[in-house]
């Protein structure tokens, strides 16, 4: 039995109950037809530009590609539900090792093949651990804090003023007592509907998990002590108290109402990622007055801190497929990453610095960003959060922070604490149960 169908016995089922329970179809290996493409796609916000880049394929090989989007925070639950139906995706998504350990036994060994070939280092390749490579990265982003320089500049401050956390917080805290002067707010709301609290239990939750790991020299672990749970307390009050709107109403609040009260200039600083920008200047913003910078912690050499950069965003062919369905699958792949119209589009349309060979330079301003503080010696902030060990984890987090924004005492932050440490060992034994 493969791994997520063992997950769905031990107590997923109820959420496949709308699934078909046929096998991932595939045609006879015999067959002379035209294979077809099924790409899964884990981010929303790409959606349009991947079914237009589907669309030219289609229209310039005669291959038929199709596009799913899964939902916002849906997309394991949306992957488990499609690998159960005949016609399961060919193309899909891990989001590193600890996400790859679900669907290893789908993954298609993709050494070798044009995509392989294309990376510009092998260590954009996640293996099997038995010298085949079952994943490759597909785009690396950046995240941090993003600036509208225009309003920063009305309450007096510019970036060159934030370089630590301490300067965020009196930036932030001067906004916020002057607002009603300002006609603006210090944050963006930090909404914790489903659509938006992977920016703080999982985005935001990197920083003490990143600490951690690099007070202790490690890359993960079974166990988190929570050392610097202090600090993420304390940036994630000024998110819930310098904001647009009072603690109590994040549960309800969107990424939709939070991107929305930036482009409308409500609020100076919105935490998210480079994978925004096509979407704020598609709204009118001037990407001039647009910046990023780091979400300043009040850890280590804060003036040496740089964007948190990485991936985890890892593309799977699915080895269930026809041989036809594969063949195409790859032949996407190589096309999206070396063409004119795929690199355009990953460059521009989605926002995507890509790990290929034949990448076009990006022109969104939050790559160029980091581009800059790598070259000046800034230190980037890993993706130590691809390391959590489940989605259950990150719930667990994400509903204690939920509270304790609508009841900001020490009481529901123990019960953070209890979340992100108990939490973080009980999680891990369960998924790497023998």
């Amino acid at each position: 039995m493969k791994k997520w169908q063992t997950m769905l016995s031990a107590g997923m089922a109820a959420t496949m109950l709308l699934a078909g329970c046929g096998s991932s179809g595939s045609s006879d290996s015999g067959s002379d037809k035209k294979g077809s493409v099924y790409y899964l796609n884990f981010k929303p916000e790409q959606d349009e530009a991947w079914q237009n880049l589907a669309k030219k394929y289609t229209e310039e090989k005669g291959v038929d590609v199709k596009v799913v989007t899964a939902a916002s925070g849906n997309y394991e639950t949306t992957l488990m539900s499609e690998m159960g139906k005949s016609g399961a995706p060919t193309l899909f998504q891990v989001n590193g090792p600890i996400g790859l350990k679900n669907w290893e036994d789908y993954a298609y060994n993709l050494k070798g093949t044009p995509i392989y070939e294309q990376l510009t280092s092998d260590s954009y390749a996640l293996d099997n651990g038995d010298d085949s490579v079952a994943a490759i990265a597909y785009c690396i982003e950046s995240y941090g804090l993003i600036v509208n320089e225009k309003l920063l500049k009305e309450a007096g401050y510019t970036v060159d003023d934030i370089k630590s956390f301490d300067d965020l917080k009196k930036v932030a805290d001067d906004i916020t007592s002057r607002k009603d002067e300002l006609k603006f707010s210090a944050f963006t709301s930090a909404g914790m509907n489903g659509s938006s609290d992977w920016r703080y239990k999982t985005h935001l939750a990197n920083m003490p998990i990143y600490f951690e790991y690099t007070d202790k020299g490690i890359n993960s672990s079974e166990a988190i002590e929570g050392k610097y749970l202090d600090e993420y307390r304390k940036i994630f009050d000024l998110y819930i108290t310098d904001s647009t709107v009072p603690g109590k109403d994040l549960a309800a609040k969107t990424g939709d109402d939070s991107r929305n009260e930036f482009e409308k200039g409500e609020a100076v600083f919105y935490q998210n990622g480079s994978w925004e920008y096509t979407n704020l200047v598609d709204s009118g913003m001037d990407p001039n007055e647009l910046t990023m910078i780091p979400i300043y912690f009040g850890v280590g050499e804060e003036e040496n801190q740089g964007l948190c950069t990485g991936t985890e965003n890892y593309w799977v062919v699915n080895n269930e497929a026809s041989e036809e369905d594969i063949q195409a699958t790859l032949d996407f792949m190589e096309w999206c990453v070396t063409s004119d119209e795929g690199t355009t589009a990953m460059a521009d349309d989605m926002g995507f610095v890509i790990p290929f060979k034949d990448a076009k330079p990006s022109d969104n301003v939050f790559v160029a960003k980091d581009q800059k503080m790598t070259e000046e010696g800034k230190t980037p902030i890993s993706w130590a959060f691809t390391t959590i060990p489940s989605e259950e984890w990150k719930n667990g987090v994400g509903s204690a922070l939920i509270a304790y924004a609508a009841d900001p005492t020490d009481a529901n932050w123990d019960k953070v604490k209890t979340a992100f440490v108990d939490g973080w060992k009980t999680e891990y034994d369960l998924t790497n149960e023998k």
